[in-house]
């Protein structure tokens, strides 16, 4: 060891120098006279200590002076004759510690080359015996390797010594080395050799931890080098009775004893020679090896896997069964006898203690795992299971015997070993368990899914997810990774895998872990037979026939018949027979959740909808009244039930389900036909044929017993519904067969409400069937209540479908609202303007009483004053009485984004207050009707909401009406109708004060649906003075100011209340535009247009006259830029009253206004500037009043004086333009001059000059 530690090269000079130098030769003669007694009664730390002294004298004795010599030194023995042998290179020894891979290799292969050569040269000399001459690379030893060449002595010795070295990857170089050098020398004896490895890599007790741990790699791997070189197998061929397999054998049994990380190892050196030796060597030399029968028998007790890994490879190698192996194997050996639970449970304490070599999975588990399942066609066995799967009213087909043993052996190691040994231990164990599954999932066939993923392996994923940043949470997490990834496109793995998470985990895996993984499994259907599979396994699951996922059509059940369905509060709670409603739950909400995620064609969606159809409707509508099963000769169908009876509340969900699933349908579908069918695939008709037909089997009935009224609505919804289909199907794709389509549907989900409700939806229906005959006037129509009365004009039928529809909507159900919405929508083109306001009249009327009696009751003329629609008076907006808003300052700048539309000739229609005072007694009772269903849902909830918030949602449900109605009719007048009502809820504080969603409800649909349409009113029924009123209220409405209390203290409410204030002005100002823009595009006359110009003018006194007027001048500068026609004509008045301005602020500010006049007027072809110059020649007197006003009376402000003298500067230059200045100098009077001269200096001159 003391030579193996000096550096590489300071190698070379010192042999070099005992090859050259005779003083260690007597040193060498007195080693070679020592006896081989007294060699072996010194204690190895004096032969130590000797060795060292030794090498001290020889490097005592080496001349200082000498010169160093070449690296690379050749073997020139001197033989009898004279001859030399071939150099070898030592400096291959550097190459076999480099961390190149392809280094070590071409090292390796040099070596070997040479010596070899060597060998073979030394082998031929007569005379072996060095001469004097001779070079000697180490002293010479006794240690057996007489008939190797030096240097293949020296090689042998220092490749030993080099598998102890833990420096770069010199132990991984030199065991290389030193397997190729033995395998190919055969002149190195196996005796020698491992007397050699005890020798040269011995381990005392004056080692420290880390040279001992080396020492004893260093054996390792030279034992490994040893079996890799196949020798003792050539030893055995050569030799039957050879002594050295026994031997090496108890060697590594004993190293393997010393530290516990030499055991595993050891068994896999141990195996490299077992696969190279025949069955007869294992039998007679291997099991018989001294030690091996005590290892075999103490590893159940001490806990050895690597014994229970030798056993088995050996056994599987002889395939012979032998009492060596102790209780490790049964005997006489099967597999099912070695996975029985009592041999398994036995072989405990070994698996578990395999969790030394962590991260890292022990090799006894593979091994396992291949006895376990053996190689088979996984992919051909699960498509079998799919086929098999999607196959109905079949019996199971009869596994093989093979198959059964299999799945009951799995069944037992998972038991027995995963659940029951490492699950319940430690994390490390834990740990293991999922790594194990994990080998396990390589091998399975989806049919032992649950096998794998049993109740306690899932409820482990639960309780580990369920608290996240700990060590196992990530471990739990890569295994659901590495089960995604295993699943793959391979849908039967994927139904396995969720419905058995799912059961055992109560469907509530996600919840609980807070996780989606079942949820991105369920997303990855791509095809039908796949989505077809899972369906049939949610089926099997409801009905707890769910154990046999290979077979849907299997009659086994596990549902207990004597347990019971709980109550929705116990549905938490796991259950003990059966599965939980919670379970059946969830199967009932992912059933139509799948439709979610599919990218089928018409025909292959239409086919999965039907299959969750059935199952929805058999389970939500319908029970058995004998047994479980009964068969439907007519659909061809086997109908099943669960043998404890459904609940209520699931019932409920199926029937809810079933509603979304039929509005889902009617979105997506159109009338697209079969190819293999002479009916559409209408999922709606389908569905009423499907329930007509169970109605009429004797031993179904439905989950409720109807009263009369019930049934009889029933009756007359599906007979309806049949004769719409029919008249559907007569038209062509045209807006009458989408009102049909709409009814129809709107009739289907009628008739679920009727079965859910019983008593409060039969005279509706009876309604909406007298609207259908109205609607489509047939002689055959089946008769209901009300049938023989007299047929009204469309109007009439309008007001029927809209009480109808808004009766239907307090209690409604989503998708009942949007099967309304869909009826409305195709129906809304031709609504009365008493249709519009019933519902108008909904969204203004408020339940909260007023704080102020007299302010109440001045509300209550106001709704009816058709002079103030917007709800403005001439108080100050009190901001107590202005509710909280989300809105941000941002709302303000909306109205700038109206875009402006082409000019047309065509008339508008009538304002919404002039259809006010519409409503008669009769309207205003159907609107109590209405909120009297609101009130009633209010009595009967306990601790529900509030009629408030029942009341708020009843007029949300009706601005989605209003919101369909707006997009589809843009260019009505009725536009106005709406946009008015809307306007005066939104404006009311009590809106905002309800509800914030409300408001922002109204002013989406204002800005989204009116001013940024993409059309406007148009018509002959928009009038010229209902746009004026409209415009004067919402000027009015922007020029309001806001009032500031003290005593809102509250910061927040203040926020909220500037913020609405905000809101409503902009509101008022995108009002403005809009009306304007309608009124631009009639192209009424100047004499027409006078009454809007004095509006303005109005609303320009307020500006100058009233400090408290909030209308903001750049709102004004907008309005003349859009419509320079306003600003022309109010152009002399803005001069005359800036001019005479009390305020130096208002006079300044409505400068801008003045120049924006005056730019508009530069602009413009020939003729507009003829208009232009007429125009401002006649303001030239007040233009002229204004710059003696502003120049003798300059404001005390700097900055206010530079936008003076910015204006007059600017207005001056407007002149020349026109031709005006000689004019406008004559005009000015001669104080007025100077006065100008003064202040604009030589802009002022140089217009006098260019006058002249």
């Amino acid at each position: 060891m003391g030579s193996s530690s000096k550096k590489r090269n300071s190698v070379v000079p010192e042999e070099q120098t005992l090859a050259a130098d005779d003083s260690p030769k007597p040193l060498n003669k007195k080693l070679k006279s020592t006896t081989s007694d007294e060699q072996s009664s010194i204690k190895p730390m004096e032969r130590k200590k000797k060795r060292k002294a030794l090498d001290k004298e020889r490097r005592r004795v080496t001349p200082q002076s000498e010169p160093k010599p070449a690296p690379l030194p050749a073997d020139s023995p001197s033989t009898s004759g004279g001859g030399t042998l071939p150099e070898f290179h030592i400096g291959v020894f550097k190459d076999l510690a480099a961390a190149s891979v392809t280094a070590r290799e071409a090292a390796a292969k040099q070596m070997v080359t040479e010596l070899k050569e060597v060998q073979n040269a030394y082998d031929a000399l007569e005379e072996k015996d060095n001469g004097d001459g001779a070079l000697k690379l180490e002293a010479e030893k006794d240690d057996g390797l007489d008939n190797c060449a030096p240097s293949v002595g020296y090689a042998v010795r220092r490749l030993i010594r080099g598998v102890s070295s833990s420096r770069e990857c010199a132990r991984q170089g030199f065991a290389l080395g030193l397997t190729a050098v033995v395998g190919t020398i055969h002149n190195i004896k196996i005796e020698s050799f491992l007397k050699l490895v005890v020798n040269l890599l011995e381990v005392t007790s004056s080692m420290k931890g880390q040279e001992a741990k080396d020492c004893l790699l260093g054996r390792l791997f030279a034992y490994g080098a040893l079996a890799r070189s196949g020798r003792l197998a050539q030893e055995w061929s050569m030799d039957k009775s050879t002594p050295y397999i026994r031997e090496f054998i108890s060697v590594l049994i004993s190293l393997a004893n010393k530290k516990r990380y030499l055991q595993e190892p050891a068994v896999s050196i141990i195996l490299d020679m077992v696969e190279k030796l025949p069955v007869e060597a294992l039998v007679n030399h291997v099991l018989e090896a001294p030690g091996l029968p005590q290892w075999f028998e103490a590893a159940i007790d001490v806990g050895n896997p690597d014994a229970l890994l030798l056993a088995l490879k050996v056994r599987e190698k002889i395939s012979i069964d032998s009492a060596v192996f102790g209780k490790l194997l049964p005997n006489p050996f099967s597999v099912s006898q070695f996975f029985s639970a009592d041999h398994l449970s036995s072989l405990s304490n070994c698996l578990k203690e395999s969790t030394f070599c962590q991260p890292r999975v022990h090799s006894v588990w593979p091994v396992l795992v291949n006895v376990l399942l053996p190689n088979t066609i996984l992919q051909l066995e699960d498509a079998a299971s799919a086929s098999n799967s999607l196959k109905k009213h079949k019996k199971s087909r009869k596994s093989s015997s093979s198959d059964e043993e299999i799945a009951k052996n799995l069944r037992s190691f998972c038991e027995i070993v995963i659940e029951g040994s490492l699950l319940i231990s430690s994390h490390d164990r834990k740990h293991l368990a999922f790594d194990v599954l994990f080998l396990l999932l390589q091998k399975l066939p989806a049919s032992l899914v649950p096998v794998l993923l049993s109740n306690k392996v899932v409820q482990c994923l639960v309780d580990v997810l369920s608290t996240k940043n700990t060590w196992l949470y990530k471990v739990a997490q890569h295994f659901l990774k590495q089960l995604s990834d295993w699943v793959g496109d391979d849908d039967v793995r994927r139904v396995a895998v969720i419905v058995s998470i799912q059961k055992h985990s109560n469907g509530k895996f996600d919840r609980i872990t807070r996780t989606k993984h079942v949820k991105d499994f369920m997303s990855q259907f791509k095809t039908e037979p796949g989505c077809m599979l899972f369906i049939q396994n949610l089926m099997n699951l409801f009905v707890d026939e769910g154990n046999a996922l290979e077979e849907p059509s299997d009659q086994s059940q596990t549902t207990d018949e004597n347990s019971e369905i709980g109550s929705i509060e116990d549905k938490d709670s796991p259950r003990t027979n059966g599965n939980s409603d919670f379970l059946k739950s969830w199967v009932i909400e992912s059933l139509p959740s799948i439709l979610k995620f599919l990218k089928l064609d018409h025909e292959e969606k239409f086919r999965v909808q039907k299959e969750i159809m059935k199952f929805l409707a058999v389970q939500g509508l319908f029970t058995a009244s004998l047994g479980s099963e009964v068969t439907s000769f007519e659909l061809q169908e086997r109908l099943r039930w669960p043998k404890s009876p459904t609940s209520n509340t699931l019932c409920k969900m199926c029937i809810d389900q079933l509603q979304l699933l039929l509005a889902s349908a009617q979105k997506g579908e159109g009338l697209h036909p079969l190819t293999n069918s002479s009916e559409p695939n209408d999922l709606g008709s389908y569905f009423l044929k499907f329930f007509g037909t169970l109605c009429n089997i004797p031993s179904v009935s439905l989950f409720r017993s109807l009263d009369g009224e019930d049934e009889k609505a029933v009756k007359n919804l599906q007979a309806m519904e049949a004769r719409l289909l029919k008249e559907e199907r007569s038209h062509d794709c045209s807006t009458g067969a989408n009102r049909l389509h709409a009814l129809r549907y709107l009739l289907i989900q009628l008739l679920l409400q009727v079965l859910i409700r019983a008593g409060e939806y039969s005279e509706a229906a009876s309604e909406l069937i007298i609207c259908c005959k109205k609607a489509f006037s047939a002689s055959d129509l089946p008769e209901s209540p009300g049938g023989d009365m007299e047929i009204d004009d469309a109007p009439e039928l309008m007001d029927v479908l809209v009480d109808t529809l808004l009766s239907l909507l307090p209690q409604s159900s989503a998708p009942m609202r949007s099967s309304i919405e869909q009826v409305f929508k195709y129906f809304c083109g031709d609504i009365t303007d008493d249709g519009l306001m019933r519902m108008l009249r909904v969204i203004k009327k408020n339940l909260k009483p007023a704080r102020h009696p007299d302010a109440a009751s001045a509300e209550d003329d106001d709704d009816d004053d058709d002079d103030d629609f917007l709800n403005i008076e001439d108080e100050e907006i009190d901001q107590a009485e202005i509710g909280e808003t989300g809105e941000s300052d941002g709302q303000t700048d909306d109205s700038e984004s109206v875009v402006e539309v082409d000019e047309t000739d065509r008339v508008h229609s009538e304002a919404s207050d002039d259809s006010d005072s519409g409503m008669d007694d009769d309207a205003m009772f159907r609107i109590d009707t209405y909120l009297a269903q609101i009130f009633k849902e209010k009595k009967n909830q306990s601790g529900g909401e509030t009629a408030h918030s029942q009341l708020v949602l009843f007029k949300l449900r009706i601005l989605s009406l209003l919101e369909i109605f707006l997009h589809e009719n843009p260019g009505k007048p009725q536009v106005l109708m709406v946009y008015s009502n809307l306007a005066q809820a939104f404006v009311n504080p009590h809106t905002a004060e309800v509800s914030e969603q409300l408001g922002q409800r109204i002013w989406g649909i204002l800005q989204k649906q009116i001013f940024k349409a993409k059309d406007y009113p148009r018509g002959d029924g928009v009038q010229l003075s209902t746009l004026e009123s409209l415009l004067e209220r919402n000027l009015k409405l922007a020029s309001k100011p806001f009032k500031r209390q003290k005593s809102a203290s509250n910061t927040s409410k203040k926020s909220a209340a500037w913020n609405r204030q905000k809101m409503v002005s902009s509101l008022a100002q995108t009002s403005t535009f809009w009306i304007l823009k309608i009124v631009d595009s009639r192209n009424f006359a100047e004499s027409e247009l006078e009454r809007i110009v004095q509006i303005f003018r109005e609303v320009l006194v307020g500006y100058f006259d009233n400090k408290k007027s909030q209308i903001k001048s750049g709102f004004l500068k907008e309005i003349f830029r859009r419509r320079p026609w306003i600003g022309h004509a109010v152009l002399d008045f803005i001069l005359e009253r800036c001019g005479s301005a009390k305020s130096d602020f208002r006079r300044v500010e409505a400068l801008d206004l003045v120049m924006e006049i005056l730019k508009s007027l530069a602009t413009g072809n020939s003729d507009e500037q003829s208009a232009s110059k007429k125009i401002l020649k006649n303001s030239l007197d007040k233009l002229s009043h204004l710059m003696k006003e502003l120049v003798t009376n300059m404001p005390s402000k700097p900055a206010r004086r530079t936008e003076v003298q910015k204006f007059c500067v600017k207005a001056l230059e407007f002149l020349p333009k026109f031709n005006l200045t000689k004019q406008f100098v004559k005009i000015l009077a001669p104080d007025t001059r100077v006065a100008l001269e003064t202040h604009l200096g030589e802009h002022f001159i140089t217009l006098k000059k260019s006058e002249k």
